[in-house]
């Protein structure tokens, strides 16, 4: 492959995509010179790797499952990508190649793939897509608190190894098991000083000097206590505040409260509907809740923006509910139905 391109970033981008066996193209829903491939899709993140002034030949296979092999070269004013999926070849011919990307706010999103202690799953979830973001796209796509905050993706007591958003045969980790950051430990220490737990901190004093499994299963064990609860909040904190500055996903709900027509937006009227009816539910049962004395969060489930995908917009409530010495939470998913 060519060493010297004028889109060196996005070409590596390309590189990393093909070595992990990705190739994604996107079916425009209107004619355009551009083919969009798909990058890094995730609840905090949608981008994709624009082939400009492009053309598609051979035979693309948007469901192929299998190894893949490419190769790039230069052919005069434009660039030729040739893919191979097995015995099927495609060739992408295109003059230029740029980054495009959609940032969200993560928050407050929720999927509850796997039972128990609910709310520390959540926040290794959102803790994992950012680490991806900061990973996948640059740090100059992170704010300072987020780039500080994603060090946690390497504290164990809180990341997969502990408390896994989705079941073991899903997982993709990304970090060794069980290995713990210098950048996590300080970031850890931090919020335990913030919050005045001072056990939480000397466990942690010790985790650095013995980071063995044994110590990190006990730390782990600490985060779900009513005792250290102000800690774990404050991670949930931080990181909501941190993501509060991207914009939200927009499903042409807010026309509809304002009466105005939706013209530009992906989902058409009916969805934006379908939509707001779910929220006026969500917000009723909140209010039910919280008349009863209960703690209520809602997380929100929402389909991608500028891609197609399986996933259906839910709210989930979670409501806290204590246990003895344990924080536990129950989940109401409000949706359609």
């Amino acid at each position: 492959m060519k060493e010297k391109l004028p889109f060196k970033n996005e070409y590596e981008k390309l590189e990393l995509l093909l070595s992990q066996g990705q190739f994604e193209l996107l079916q425009e829903e209107k004619e355009t010179e551009n083919i969009r491939l798909v990058y890094l899709m995730n609840d905090a993140v949608e981008s994709f790797l624009v082939f400009c002034r492009a053309k598609l030949t051979g035979t693309y296979l948007p469901d192929f499952q299998g190894e893949l092999w490419a190769d790039l070269n230069q052919d005069g004013d434009q660039y030729v990508l040739v893919v191979h999926q097995e015995d099927t070849v495609c060739t992408l011919f295109f003059q230029d190649l740029k980054l495009e990307v959609h940032l969200f706010d993560y928050g407050r999103t929720g999927h509850f793939w796997v039972k128990g202690y609910e709310y520390l799953r959540q926040l290794e979830y959102r803790i994992a897509i950012l680490r991806d973001k900061r990973e996948y796209l640059g740090e100059e796509f992170c704010s300072q608190e987020e780039r500080w905050i994603s060090s946690l993706a390497e504290f164990p007591p809180l990341n997969f190894c502990c408390y896994p958003a989705v079941s073991e045969k899903y997982l993709v980790p990304s970090c060794s098991w069980w290995l713990v950051s210098e950048g996590a430990l300080q970031v850890m220490t931090q919020l335990a000083e913030e919050a005045g737990d001072r056990s939480l901190k000397n466990w942690i004093c010790l985790y650095r000097r013995f980071p063995v499994k044994c110590v990190a299963k006990q730390i782990a064990r600490m985060l779900h206590k009513v005792k250290h609860a102000e800690v774990v909040d404050l991670v949930g904190e931080k990181l909501a505040r941190a993501a509060s500055v991207y914009e939200r996903r927009d499903f042409g709900t807010g026309c509809l409260k304002k009466k105005r027509e939706i013209k530009d937006y992906q989902p058409h009227r009916e969805t934006a509907e379908k939509i707001l009816r779910i929220q006026e539910k969500a917000e009723q049962r909140k209010k039910q809740l919280e008349m009863s004395g209960k703690q209520v969060e809602v997380l929100t489930e929402e389909p991608f923006i500028h891609a197609k995908d399986s996933v259906e917009y839910k709210i989930h409530l979670m409501v806290w509910k204590q246990e003895g010495k344990n924080r536990k939470v129950e989940i109401e998913t409000i949706d359609e139905r």
